[in-house]
């Protein structure tokens, strides 16, 4: 029983992704669409997004000089760990799991109260594509998602510096040299691969549940619960097969 819902599911989100590329809205009404989604998912995550990453830099690179106790074991190695650690997992896979939390509960609940309200009715009695009206500006939006990653990366990298050198644990050139040693420029277009997989996991599976949910406004709460669970779901399991796929 199990296995049927989500297969009938599965099927049924790549229907959705189908309608979301078809019969398209007029682009002056799509373009202010796309500037509203660019500014509530983008520019306003911003803020959270520099937060965590500045201090969980700063965590990371604390932890590994705490665990250096040996003193053969040479000092940049606080700079080389932390750079590994941000870049390849923490910025685009942990960054987008706390995405599905935000970006994905507002996406579900704001497509959801539409369909409460009638809302979405109204456009499909009106002859208006509402996957295509609701959905493709989000996903244009999420373009965007690798400029946030990468903000992710320097100020994690950058966190880390200054709780390297201000915490007394390694030089500034010791940090710098753990960041330049053994750099592998492909470590950067992997992340942002993945990033992109994970934009686009942002702006559907959220919007999947908040378009299809039944119910009134407890089930709205109830629809971004389960929206996050299999956000998050979907993205580690992506992560999972593009890491074996690009880096094994």
């Amino acid at each position: 029983m199990f296995v049927t819902r989500i297969l009938s599911q599965t099927g049924k989100y790549f229907l959705m992704l189908k309608e979301v590329f078809t019969r398209p809205v007029k682009w002056s009404m799509m373009r202010q669409l796309i500037l509203k989604e660019v500014d509530d998912l983008i520019i306003g995550s911003l803020g959270i997004v520099s937060f965590i990453s500045f201090f969980v830099g700063g965590v990371v690179a604390i932890q590994t000089a705490l665990n250096l106790t040996n003193p053969l074991i040479p000092k940049y190695l606080i700079g080389f760990a932390t750079r590994q650690s941000v870049i390849l997992e923490f910025a685009p896979t942990f960054i987008s799991i706390i995405m599905a939390g935000k970006m994905g509960s507002f996406i579900t609940s704001s497509i959801g109260t539409m369909r409460v309200t009638e809302q979405i009715d109204a456009l499909e009695v009106m002859g208006v594509n509402a996957l295509n009206y609701l959905v493709f500006p989000k996903f244009i939006a999420l373009l965007l998602y690798p400029f946030v990653i990468g903000l992710s990366m320097f100020l994690g990298v950058f966190g880390g510096y200054l709780a390297t050198v201000y915490g007394g644990f390694a030089t500034s050139a010791e940090y710098i040299t753990g960041i330049q040693d053994d750099f592998i420029p492909f470590h950067i277009a992997y992340a942002f691969i993945k990033t992109g997989a994970f934009a686009f996991i942002l702006a559907t599976i959220p919007s999947f549940h908040g378009f299809y949910m039944k119910g009134g406004a407890l089930e709205v709460g109830k629809a971004s619960t389960v929206s996050f669970v299999w956000t998050s779901v979907v993205i580690i399991l992506v992560n999972y097969i593009l890491t074996q796929m690009l880096l094994s």
